[in-house]
């Protein structure tokens, strides 16, 4: 593959990829939560609990700005604060049972929507969307 065709590719993943997320993504509007909340709640949701830190790097912002996030969680009882017992002094944030449900709530009904797009497809158009997201994944890979 020549340069010119990796970077017509990546082209055009990229606005595929971009273009796929703000469709579904309208699903969370019902959470009423904005994008980096969701996003945050997300990773405590499906990575475990964190430290600020490790929740600050994932999301790629500084620690203030998680901070902020995080006690905005806090007061929606979606997240709660706990002490690290690996750290004395440090804490660790965890999803709580309302966020989680609230998180799985919200990626039922995007992949409600996902499906239903997917019906729109003849069958090979779906099994090469399946080859393809088994490639995509590989690409998500650091």
């Amino acid at each position: 593959m020549s340069r010119n065709d990796s970077l017509d590719l990546a082209t055009q993943l990229h606005a595929a990829a971009i273009r796929l997320l703000r469709a579904v993504r309208v699903a969370d509007d019902e959470t009423g939560l904005s994008a980096p909340k969701l996003s945050a709640l997300s990773v405590l949701v499906f990575g475990g609990p964190q430290s600020l830190k490790a929740l600050a790097r994932a999301e790629q912002v500084t620690a203030p700005t998680m901070s902020k996030l995080v006690a905005d969680l806090e007061a929606a009882g979606l997240a709660a604060k706990r002490a690290d017992p690996a750290d004395k002094r440090g804490v660790v944030i965890q999803v709580t049972a309302k966020g989680r449900a609230l998180m799985e709530a919200g990626r039922r009904r995007r992949l409600a929507l996902l499906q239903e797009r997917l019906g729109r497809l003849s069958k090979a158009e779906r099994d090469q969307l399946a080859a393809a997201a088994g490639l995509m994944a590989k690409l998500a890979q650091p």
